[in-house]
């Protein structure tokens, strides 16, 4: 975050901004990281909606670690990682007709097409499933791999060949399959044969599943293959990631081609030609969900040329040449029993319904996410009331609303703690928060315990052995109380008259194993291990920044307590790396001057080897590392295009000229900007030129 941005963005914006950044990080590690989701997915699109509308109007607010611009997760333990030579990334979303009719207009704007013009538009169903990329070499099936963080997916090889709809050979006979040919869709299970599987499950004691989707996923990450074979599992094959050579001109072609090489598509599809068509076509099938043998959650949206998919290109998380369009979250009416309340790592206070069971579009649902004390007071939602409840997946469901006519005679407004129920500190909500946080820090057995499971988390030490549940066990028994804690643990379990082979649920093997996981954790790269320390608003690729600046923890550590003397030279630095404005400095500094924190440190220090930060070599442009402004109108692309093509280069964009700009890239009519660029001598390209400059790379 800019100190500009800080300038020109209401303070009450830029509070809501850290708040959704907070909360969908959260949400993030909860759903990925921890398969253990908190809210619905409708709620989470609304999250990252806001921080859409907050993005487009103060631009200079958006960092490299927004989760607007990150995808995915890391590949789970026991799969082999498996690079994708073509990154699968996610989707952008629309949730109203006009986010699609904005959608058309952004191709139209960045392709700088005019009205009469004509861009059609291939709509699909966009089935409820895993992604999935399998890959053919000579018309041999070689592998499969999960999209896991869109560069590195899990193996999956072995269980994908169970599939019946997956061909391990395709026809010898067909003379224009590439030679190398990635065909990517999605695994599924179809809602009646889930019926029978889930009644299978129930009848052997196995375990019983939300939905199809999650259905599909737990059977293909199966280490077993025999497992994955065992269940009716399904393959759509409808895109493609890498080939050696095309194989059509559209996205219809493909579909078309890949039909013809016997991979099932997700009926029906349409070539759309105008929004209307397209919404046509979204509410027709909206319509047939209920009758679909398949699930599916809304319908995905794509730029027929592949031409002009080459051309518009990606941002962080998404092709801007694809958008997903959602259907609207289903609703049921239950009675709230009661609020419980949960503390996060951060001490954060967060309200949870706790409902009377229903089932909501074939899940049972029994908690349900509040958000804060003042979304409470908004929908003025009361324990027995009969509330609207709303899911859009097989998560958390929020409540929509309260059904006022059925309230009980003598209810009362929730009143919000004013201490932590783990604790018993006092819980602060300081001004311009929409959070309550418990102020015991890590004195809280909550905030600990919370710290503790990011700590050993997959984007932090990766301690495999070292789930959610054996945390929460270990510090209960005092096994581990702090991060330092963990690496003594095997040195303390030796010496112990109750050793971890002994303890219930636990052998030789086991714990063995955990042991070995802990000792290979010892080294570990400085990004992690920022990341790992749980500062507040540090996330992954802010840890990141923080290491290629500091390329040492002793270093990162000196300059950070230096810093705290806000006239240092130490905090301008700090200031000015990517991602870290006043509010992330603010929180730095203050993780190094307590005293606990400083302790824990030492002792980690004392047990782990942290590696220097080592920078990648970048492999030269023209234009690498160089400070480009464009000005005037463009004739061969538009600006949002010119843009990306730097940016890709390694080129930095600003949007104003100064002594410190390498080049003025001038269109037609330009200004005020020449005119500076002039005064100051700098290097002025004609819009011709700064293409001969950048071609070629």
């Amino acid at each position: 975050m800019t100190i500009q941005s800080l300038m020109f963005a209401d303070p009450a914006v830029v509070q809501e901004y850290r708040s959704l950044i907070d909360q969908i990080r959260s949400h993030d590690d909860a759903y990925y990281q921890e398969d253990s989701p908190v809210v619905p997915d409708a709620e989470y699109d609304r999250l990252r909606q806001r921080l859409g509308e907050i993005e487009r109007q103060y631009p200079d607010l958006v960092t490299k670690d927004s989760p607007s611009q990150t995808v995915g997760v890391k590949p789970a333990k026991g799969f082999k990682e498996v690079r994708h030579s073509v990154p699968m990334l996610s989707l952008g979303n629309a949730f109203e007709d006009q986010d699609v009719d904005a959608f058309v207009m952004r191709l139209r704007n960045f392709l700088k097409l005019d009205g009469s013009a004509e861009i059609e538009i291939v709509a699909e169903p966009k089935i409820d499933g895993l992604s999935c990329s399998l890959r053919y070499e000579k018309g041999k099936l070689v592998g499969a791999a999960t999209r896991g963080d869109g560069s590195v997916g899990e193996d999956i090889t072995a269980n994908v060949m169970t599939i019946a709809d997956v061909s391990g050979s395709l026809s010898s006979d067909v003379s224009d399959i590439p030679e190398v040919l990635e065909v990517r869709g999605e695994i599924y299970i179809q809602r009646d044969e889930f019926v029978v599987f889930n009644t299978e499950q129930e009848r052997l004691g196995g375990k019983i599943f939300a939905n199809p989707r999650n259905a599909a996923a737990g059977s293909v990450r199966q280490l077993n293959p025999a497992v994955s074979a065992s269940r009716p599992l399904r393959f759509f094959g409808y895109a493609l990631g890498e080939v050696s050579a095309p194989i059509a001109q559209t996205q219809d072609g493909i579909r078309q081609k890949l039909k013809s090489w016997g991979f099932a598509q997700a009926e029906p599809q349409a070539v759309c030609r105008s929004v209307e068509e397209i919404l046509d076509y979204y509410h027709r099938i909206e319509m047939m969900r209920p009758d679909l043998p398949y699930d599916i959650d809304g319908v995905v949206y794509k730029v027929n040329r592949l031409d002009y998919q080459e051309r518009l290109g990606f941002v962080a998380r998404a092709p801007r040449w694809a958008i997903a369009h959602k259907f609207p979250a289903e609703q049921a009416v239950t009675i709230l029993k009661d609020i419980s309340i949960q503390v996060g790592r951060t001490g954060a206070l967060t309200p949870v319904a706790e409902l009377e069971p229903i089932t909501v579009g074939g899940v049972v649902v029994s908690r349900a996410t509040l958000h804060n004390e003042d979304e409470i007071a908004r929908k003025d939602v009361r324990v027995g009331d009969h509330v609207v409840i709303q899911r859009a997946g097989d998560v958390i469901p929020q409540i929509v609303s309260v059904v006022l006519e059925k309230r009980l005679d003598g209810s009362v407004s929730f009143v919000m703690p004013q201490t932590c129920p783990v604790c018993g500190a006092h819980a602060v909500r300081e001004e311009g928060e929409v959070v309550r946080r418990c102020t015991g820090g890590l004195i809280c057995p909550a905030q600990a315990v919370e710290r503790l499971k990011h700590f050993v988390s997959r984007l932090a030490f990766d301690i495999e052995g070292l789930g959610a549940k054996i945390i929460e066990e270990f510090y209960a028994e005092g096994l581990i109380k702090t991060p330092a804690d963990i690496f003594t643990l095997a040195v303390r379990d030796r010496s112990s008259l109750t050793p971890l082979r002994k303890r219930e649920g636990w052998g030789d093997v086991s714990a063995k194993n955990l042991f070995a996981s802990i000792e290979l954790r010892r080294t570990i790269s400085l990004p992690r291990f920022i990341y790992a320390l749980g500062i507040r608003q540090v996330g992954e690729a802010t840890a990141k920044r923080l290491a290629e600046t500091y390329l040492s923890i002793s270093h990162f550590s000196d300059a950070i307590k230096e810093a705290a003397d806000m006239n240092s030279e130490a905090y301008r630095t700090l200031l000015n790396i990517q991602d870290v404005g006043a509010s992330v400095a603010a929180d730095l500094i203050a993780f190094f001057q307590e005293d606990h924190n400083l302790e824990v440190l030492s002792a980690l220090l004392d047990d782990v080897q942290v590696e220097d930060f080592v920078p990648v070599q970048v492999e030269n442009t023209p234009v690498l590392g160089k400070t480009v402004v464009f000005t005037g109108t463009l004739v061969t692309m538009s600006r949002a295009e010119a843009k990306a093509r730097a940016e890709g280069l390694g080129a930095k964009v600003a949007g104003s000229v100064s002594a410190k700009t390498h080049y003025v890239v001038v269109g037609e009519d330009a200004g005020s900007k020449l005119t500076k660029a002039k005064e100051l001598g700098l290097t002025v390209l004609s819009e011709a030129e700064w293409n001969n400059l950048i071609s070629g790379y």
